[in-house]
């Protein structure tokens, strides 16, 4: 049972930090949408196909990504299965941030406008 938290803790922590790259969010963004090639996520990053290629390595290690090979066309799909116990970790905390928020705004309403300030 503990081994398999520990395990847990540390694939999340591989998420967290897969995502942590811009680049690499943006690569998942695109392959929500659709299969691209590893030119087709190079290209509007300006970066080269080995730089490409390291990005796609880190999140196929963290299972985000899977390639597969016809020919010469490398082609990448989202594998969004792995982002499940991230979202989870995040909804928990999502519920201290909307009870802080809606209390900030119960302060802001109680507080009379001044003058010329609009609500």
């Amino acid at each position: 049972m503990l081994n398999y938290m520990v395990d847990q803790i540390a694939d999340m922590d591989a998420i967290f930090q897969a995502l942590a790259n811009g680049a690499r969010r943006d690569m998942l963004g695109r392959l929500a949408e659709t299969d691209l090639t590893v030119g087709e996520l190079a290209e509007p990053l300006a970066m080269t196909l080995a730089a490409a290629s390291k990005h796609i390595k880190v999140l196929e290690r963290v299972g985000l990504v899977r390639q597969t090979v016809s020919g010469r066309r490398h082609v990448c799909h989202l594998e969004p299965m792995p982002l499940a116990s991230a979202a989870a970790w995040l909804r928990f905390y999502e519920r201290h941030w909307e009870e802080r928020l809606d209390a900030l705004e119960l302060l802001f309403d109680s507080e009379p406008a001044r003058d010329g300030e609009v609500r």
